[in-house]
């Protein structure tokens, strides 16, 4: 099996092929310019790795890689516009650079190009693998759509954010995973165990996301911390203060929430004061070790050797205790 960076290098080469047509320039030219920024191609170099995991060549695995990195992109596209993002991996966004409604229909022909490579596969496996990519599609946008509805409301339930986070991150991973399996020959048991897999380690690392955006490496993240507190943004530790705390500091926190003016270091301390007092780390760091464990509980009842499984257990590794 390869190394993830072998992974990634086929997907980045494989993208940078697709021939779309040069006009209209406003449709494909944002299609060529999000997928060239590329980012690290972890899902679909999932979706080869897991079909060499169970005996395939991984060129086997192309098209359905494909189709969840361009609909992974597609996702982003739009998902972009409704949370007015100015950037994205560092460059303007399509509908900064654009406008929205070229992104918009940019993103909807990648939707569909996303479909047109998944029916490159073997026109046996086509029905169920279509099956497993509508119904993560349709999740996903059930989970973007709980993420904005979550921005305006007050009082949001533990449970009910980290099923936000499953359907909105994690089920991708896990159809990464789960599609490489089906596409190698793999049995309808041990494909979805991959799957859960996948699904248990995207929520263990969207929780790690959360954690290091208060409390990572600031040199290793790259940015200030504190970001997601200075935009409101409804993480797990935000949500867990709010339910742990009392009357007073609960006034407090929704204090810092309501305001439009402020010093933002200032902000940051106060919240994060609480979180120390509250001793949320201890929580997260729970709640991660917890889907960390569902994880490997999964890829245990795979019935591989375990030599199989050692490159996907490695790349866990690496995601779950970065720094940034």
């Amino acid at each position: 099996m390869q190394s993830i960076k072998i992974y990634q290098q086929i997907i980045h080469e494989a993208v940078t092929k697709f021939d779309f047509p040069h006009e209209p320039r406003n449709l494909y030219d944002p299609i060529r310019y999000l997928l060239d920024i590329g980012g690290k191609r972890i899902r679909p170099s999932l979706t080869l790795l897991a079909a060499e995991m169970f005996g395939a060549d991984a060129s086997k695995a192309l098209p359905s890689a494909l189709a969840i990195e361009v609909f992974h992109n597609f996702s982003l596209m739009h998902d972009d516009i409704m949370d007015k993002a100015p950037l994205r991996r560092g460059r303007d966004t399509v509908h900064e650079k654009w406008n929205a409604n070229t992104a918009i229909l940019s993103g909807d022909f990648m939707l569909i190009h996303s479909y047109t490579l998944l029916a490159q596969n073997s026109p046996n496996l086509i029905p169920s693998l279509l099956d497993i990519f509508n119904r993560t599609a349709a999740e996903v946008c059930i989970g973007q759509q709980l993420d904005m509805d979550y921005e305006k409301a007050q009082n949001v339930a533990i449970n009910d954010y980290l099923e936000m986070i499953r359907l909105k991150t994690a089920v991708l991973i896990g159809t990464a995973l789960q599609l490489g399996a089906m596409v190698a020959g793999a049995e309808k048991t041990q494909a979805e165990l991959l799957y859960h897999y996948g699904v248990n380690l995207g929520i263990a690392f969207q929780l790690q996301d959360d954690y290091l955006d208060a409390y990572g490496d600031p040199i290793k993240f790259g940015k200030q911390l504190g970001g997601d507190i200075l935009e409101n943004k409804k993480t797990y530790l935000l949500i867990k203060a709010l339910e742990l705390s009392n009357e007073v500091d609960r006034k407090e926190i929704l204090y810092w929430l309501q305001q439009t003016e402020y010093d933002p270091t200032e902000k940051i301390n106060a919240i994060m004061g609480f979180y120390d007092k509250l001793k949320i780390q201890k929580y997260i760091k729970r709640e991660i070790q917890m889907y960390t464990d569902k994880a490997y509980q999964a890829l245990e009842k795979i019935t591989l050797y375990k030599k199989r499984k050692e490159p996907l257990l490695q790349l866990s590794e690496e995601l779950l205790n970065r720094k940034a």
